[in-house]
């Protein structure tokens, strides 16, 4: 089937839109991850019968030999090249941006929940669940930008994922489409009521009956390979479908953080919980990095909302590149941030910088209780000789948020020539290992320092650090770096007990080292549930299974195409 023809047909079949213009296509050959993949259609279905419309077209074509597939895609905020393809990507952003209804529990303290459509923006979620008192805690850093599709699909997390846990938490019910075109919803379900599912004559009872014998049959094996650090995004969830306290099983589970590849979803309930109203931060300066992982356990103990962190070259970073920083502020704005750092300028002034800043800040219903948090924190570390100090309120915080989200920013807009590389920006590793880990990580960084300028920084309370180099890649041997550093810096990842990725998901980037982090066994286990799910392969190919070495070395961005 040429594209003329499958044009045709999708466009036949749905309420939808379909769109092949030069324009449309270069923009969804793109999202911000180091790859371009540009497709030959772009759909923008109106619903769920849309979407199983499209769904059921690609499968004939399909079935009939034709070697096209899709690619959910919400924002485009991706780092992975997650929702890249060269076949057809179905945009969720046009029309199925639609909030549904926003409730609030009548148990006190118990949240609530809100539905959603997958191309709704994060930012406009929170205004209509804040609206309620309400938010959906995992919080991730590009929420002005980001979609709910991408949160949902790529399980993401973020500042306050710490506390709360991530997306996938949160996941109640999913609406999907699976790979036939039918129509399912899933969601908890009792032992009994998996039987009932499992008699099913179609697709969903067939995914429920090889699923169910799936998880019985290589439970050791799934158990053993749940992952030992509180946030992961690697791989397939197979140790997320049963809950063994309730003896539930939900394969929404399973669907959060499958980028795609295993159903497409339509509509989520989402859980929500009520934020405390009052925030304190303690500000801890280190300068030995061997106290950390002792720092960080006392921190813990008085159980902050977010505990992040930024190193000293982002420090510098800021000081370097102040003024444009300020600029962008406003006078007032400005003015006020250059004051409040007066007393770390004097700091630095007869100290030098800190090998790393931390942040712990403590949300409470009451200043007084938030205060008490920060200050109780502040106490356990006296004997460690930190310098620290304790911002009671969120104006005095600002100043470290603004440094920590916004530095790469600036080392993105004043280094010209140089391009955003996610290769190496999401592991995650447990705390307790950071002072044998972090000076080999800075050692191995080092032999590359010619090839890329970068900065660490991330939660350091569950150990997810990210780095992100600014890299030129007109140079081939820079292009290389990308294949040769990341299996050096997994490698300590793993021998860690760590992870690849706590939030922002295999995609392109990161497949190919799932047999790496997870073995042969675990790898051929997410085969089969791809096989179950979709045994045609037309959802999201090459991602979480059969992506390759090749694939991340052909489609890297070419130096004509750098933003």
């Amino acid at each position: 089937m040429n594209v003329d023809d499958l044009k045709t047909a999708l466009a036949g079949a749905m309420h939808g839109e379909v769109s092949d213009d030069a324009e449309t296509l270069a923009k969804m050959s793109r999202d911000t991850s180091l790859f371009t993949r540009t497709p030959e259609l772009v759909v923008y279905p109106v619903d769920a019968e849309d979407v199983s419309a499209v769904v059921r077209e690609i499968a004939r074509a399909r079935s009939a030999g034709a070697e096209v597939s899709l690619a959910a895609r919400a924002a485009g905020t991706d780092m992975s090249g997650g929702p890249l393809t060269t076949s057809v990507v179905v945009d969720f952003m046009k029309h199925m941006n639609h909030i549904g209804e926003v409730a609030v529990s009548r148990r006190q303290e118990a949240g609530g929940y809100a539905i959603t459509e997958p191309g709704v923006f994060y930012r406009d979620f929170e205004k209509a669940t804040m609206g309620k008192g309400l938010i959906l805690p995992s919080y991730p850093a590009s929420r002005e930008i980001c979609a709910m599709g991408g949160i949902v699909s790529n399980n993401s997390g973020g500042e306050r994922t710490l506390k709360y846990g991530k997306t996938e938490k949160y996941v109640e019910e999913l609406d999907v489409v699976l790979s036939d075109g039918s129509l399912a919803t899933f969601k908890s379900l009792t032992p009994s009521e998996v039987e009932e599912r499992k008699k099913l004559n179609t697709l969903e009872g067939k995914i429920y009956r090889e699923m169910d014998a799936l998880l019985t049959e290589h439970a050791g094996l799934i158990e053993g390979h749940r992952p030992k650090v509180s946030k992961n995004s690697a791989g397939y969830a197979l140790w997320s479908i049963i809950d063994h306290e309730t003896g539930t099983f939900n394969l929404a589970k399973l669907v959060c953080g499958s980028q795609g590849t295993l159903a497409l979803w339509t509509k989520a309930k989402l859980g929500l919980v009520k934020p405390k109203e009052h925030r304190a931060m303690l500000v801890a300066f280190l300068y030995d990095v061997n106290i950390l992982p002792e720092l960080v356990k006392r921190v813990l103990l008085q159980r902050p909302e977010s505990f992040e962190s930024y190193d000293d070259h982002t420090f510098t970073l800021a000081v370097k590149f102040l003024s444009q920083m300020l600029s962008q502020m406003g006078l007032i704005k400005a003015a006020r941030l250059g004051i409040d750092f007066i007393p770390e300028a004097a700091m630095v002034a007869t100290g030098g910088v800190p090998k790393m800043i931390l942040m712990a800040e403590f949300a409470e219903d009451t200043i007084e209780a938030a205060d008490a948090k920060a200050l109780a924190a502040k106490e356990a570390l006296t004997d460690l000789h930190v310098q620290t100090k304790i911002e009671k309120n969120e104006k005095e915080s600002e100043k470290y948020w603004i440094v920590r989200r916004e530095s790469f920013n600036l080392l993105r807009k004043n280094l010209h020539g140089l391009v955003s590389s996610p290769f190496i920006d999401d592991f995650v590793v447990p705390p307790s290992c950071y002072p044998e880990f972090l000076p080999k990580l800075n050692a191995l960084l080092d032999e590359y320092k010619s090839n890329m300028i970068y900065t660490v920084a991330g939660h350091i309370g569950d150990g997810n650090i990210h780095i992100i180099p600014l890299m030129d890649l007109t140079k081939e041997e820079n292009r290389q770096v990308i294949l040769d550093l990341a299996p050096k810096v997994y490698e300590l990842v793993i021998k860690e007990g760590g992870t690849t990725t706590g939030e922002h998901n295999d995609g392109i980037i990161r497949t190919p080292y799932l047999p790496m982090l997870f073995g042969a066994e675990m790898v051929a286990l997410f085969e089969k549930t791809k096989k179950i799910f979709d045994s045609l392969n037309i959802f999201n190919p090459g991602k979480k299974v059969g992506g390759t070495f090749a694939d991340i070395k052909r489609d890297l961005i070419r130096p004509a195409e750098k933003t």
